[in-house]
């Protein structure tokens, strides 16, 4: 029985970064991924830090027999409506560290920065945190859909037997808000360019076909779970897209259908917000983190 990154169910914490690094130029892949897999997560008095870690698909196959042959990395901007972009912006490996304060996150972040020094480089970082209990930065509750943390392990990783089992496909984007533009429209307005109601989330029944919810619609493209956060400052914020799923066709396709590319209606919310990054990874079991640290991996 393969057995997942438990960071990625630990719910309810308060603090969160995201370090995106490249290998630096000259140096071993295998070596960056078995310094990262090397990482332990801390634990202290005044709670642990969870922390996930995973690669560029690319990557990873190169050092590993054990992963999903079909995954790849976000390696070309994906073009959509009206010339709206969602960038490819790949890097060979992420670190997500979640916690109960942000100075144990902190002193994490610092310390496995330190411990890749000479094989990868920082390439993003981010730190975050929830508004509001479970809203983001719009206003509306985030991941109305979201399984419960019963069935979550069944939408967000890969099933014994296939290549890959325990492990999962993150895509990590970065959102931000034009704060002005989403701030001049009422309330109405909003929730029609959302789908939802903005006080309980309730799905409108006469959403429109270019609502955030009808463009994202997991009955359609297949259940996803989501642990996005906010980011950001008062003048300069957005939301991290934190998304996990046992295939990558459920992710690409939601994004297919949030740029119009598929049918030419593109999602009325990214007129408002716009990515700023992404990529995918993959999130191997701890088992196969183990074999790879090992020297005879």
């Amino acid at each position: 029985m393969s057995t997942s990154q438990s960071g990625i169910f630990a719910l309810g914490t308060a603090s969160h970064a995201y370090l995106e690094f490249d290998l630096l130029s000259g140096q071993d892949g295998l070596a960056l991924v078995r310094a990262i897999a090397a990482l332990r997560e801390p634990r202290t008095t005044m709670g642990g830090v969870n922390l996930v870690v995973g690669f560029r698909p690319e990557l990873w196959g190169q050092v590993a027999d054990d992963g999903p042959a079909d995954v790849a990395g976000f390696n070309e901007d994906l073009i959509g409506r009206d010339g709206f972009v969602m960038p490819a912006t790949q890097h060979d490996a992420v670190l997500w560290l979640s916690g109960s304060a942000y100075d144990v996150i902190f002193d994490m972040a610092y310390e496995a920065i330190a411990e890749l020094d000479g094989l990868g480089s920082v390439a993003e970082e981010t730190s975050s945190w929830p508004y509001r209990h479970d809203r983001d930065l719009t206003g509306f509750i985030d991941g109305s859909e979201n399984p419960s943390l019963i069935d979550a392990p069944d939408v967000a990783l890969i099933p014994e037997g296939s290549p890959g089992a325990g492990g999962s496909i993150l895509l990590l984007q970065k959102w931000v808000h034009d704060a002005v533009a989403w701030g001049s429209l009422p309330d109405s307005r909003q929730q029609e360019v959302i789908g939802r109601t903005k006080l309980d989330s309730v799905e409108l029944e006469d959403k429109a076909p270019e609502s955030h919810v009808a463009r994202t619609d997991q009955e359609r493209f297949g259940k996803i779970f989501r642990r996005n956060m906010p980011y950001g400052t008062v003048m300069d914020h957005g939301t991290m897209f934190v998304g996990f799923s046992a295939e990558q066709r459920r992710l690409a396709a939601m994004l297919q259908s949030m740029a119009g590319v598929t049918d030419g209606v593109r999602d009325a919310l990214t007129r408002c917000t716009r990515a700023l990054t992404g990529a995918y990874y993959f999130v191997p079991s701890t088992e196969s983190l183990r074999r790879i640290d090992s020297p005879a991996g």
